[in-house]
């Protein structure tokens, strides 16, 4: 079956956040846009992370390391400017993060894919990306495999986490792209740690007023215990430096100075350990009993346990356990309109792309912006 002839539109793979952002893009610029996705609806996981709260983007600088060649050309502003256009108000948060006030993400989705229907572009759902067949897109779909010509492709297919959700990295084996990928790796991930049984009464506690300690610097945050290790948004910054190996440690009083905490130990009493650490320290039940897992047996001077308690950290969590990915398509793959170098008239978006991003806002608004960009270069390619 010869293949079908879209050689005048942009087809974009993949409908999440950075597909539906080049769909966006391309059609706003006047181009024909046909969108495909392998799940039988789009945006599964944006949906997912809108139900504690879509954030979108974050006012607040950018985090070191984050590589602003990779997404920030379309910033906060940007950001609300494209939600005001779908008719979703927004509010900035106390930390500077951005929300529409609806919270969840499924009425900015209904809005977004209403606008992107009034302009004509088409979305086939359950159309599996399995390849090219020359310069063709091959798919497997509910009626067989099929074949298009596309006039400009934009490659949106996501990371390799929340593989339920539509994004398990099957892209990474295709050729063509499997020589230009780097191994996956969990981004924004829980770390596991083998707890003694006296801790399983602590699980589903978050830890706050907390220092997490990693190469000399305390970064404050907050924590979750979990029957399989440490989780929860304090750790997601520092994912990078501890799935590579880099110690971790605990500072139970990040307000307080090493002598002070030494100072208030000193005034005992009779009080057993723990009842003096609750109230010398206000230290929660929880942090006792970590000081007690981790630093027995307990040294005479308390303090520098206290300022510095080690993590027997065992590695990140799973891959589909991660909010997201590092690795994928190599940045050196593309030019610098997001086009493969080696492949004329493929575009590449979003998680897919070899970057890392904390949550925060920054994740989502990197993966709009390099969907726009990736869609704003098809457009431009197929009106040449």
């Amino acid at each position: 079956m010869a293949p079908e002839d879209l050689s005048s539109t942009v087809c974009v793979i993949g409908a999440g956040p950075a597909g539906l952002m080049a769909a966006d893009a391309a059609s706003e610029a006047g181009a024909p846009v046909v969108a495909f996705d392998a799940m039988p609806s789009p945006a599964r996981k944006f949906l997912m992370a809108g139900k504690s709260g879509l954030n979108v983007a974050n006012v607040a600088p950018l985090p070191d390391g984050y590589g602003t060649d990779v997404a920030m050309d379309f910033g906060p502003q940007d950001v609300t400017a494209w939600l005001d256009g779908l008719g979703q108000d927004w509010f900035v948060g106390s930390t500077g993060r951005v929300f529409p006030k609806a919270m969840k993400a499924s009425p900015t989705l209904r809005a977004w894919l209403g606008r992107l229907e009034g302009r004509g572009v088409a979305l086939r759902r359950r159309w599996r990306w399995t390849g090219w067949e020359g310069a063709a897109l091959r798919f497997e779909t509910p009626e067989g495999p099929r074949a298009v010509a596309p006039g400009a492709t934009v490659l949106a297919m996501g990371g390799a986490s929340w593989r339920r959700l539509g994004s398990d990295g099957a892209w990474a084996g295709v050729p063509g792209l499997a020589e230009h990928a780097a191994p996956f790796a969990p981004s924004n991930v829980g770390f596991a740690v083998d707890w003694s049984p006296h801790m399983a009464k602590h699980f589903g506690t978050p830890l706050k007023d907390l220092g997490l300690v990693v190469g000399g610097t305390v970064h404050r945050g907050e924590v979750v215990l979990s029957a399989k290790g440490l989780e929860g948004g304090g750790l997601y910054p520092l994912t990078p430096a501890l799935r590579d190996g880099a110690p971790l440690a605990l500072d139970l009083k990040p307000g307080w100075a090493e002598a002070e905490v030494r100072d208030r130990l000193a005034r005992r009493g009779k009080a057993s350990l723990s009842n003096h650490l609750r109230k010398a320290l206000r230290l929660e039940p929880a942090k006792v009993a970590l000081l007690q897992e981790w630093g027995r047996p307990l040294p005479d001077d308390l303090a520098p346990l206290i300022k510095r308690l080690p993590v027997p950290l065992r590695g990140p969590r799973p891959l589909d356990e991660a909010i997201s990915t590092a690795g994928g398509l190599r940045l050196d793959a593309l030019d610098e309109g997001s086009m493969l170098r080696d492949r004329p008239g493929v575009f590449a978006a979003g998680e897919m792309l070899d970057w890392e991003a904390p949550t925060g806002g920054w994740l989502i608004a990197g993966c709009l912006a390099t969907g726009r960009r990736a869609g704003r270069a098809a457009a431009a390619w197929v009106g040449r």
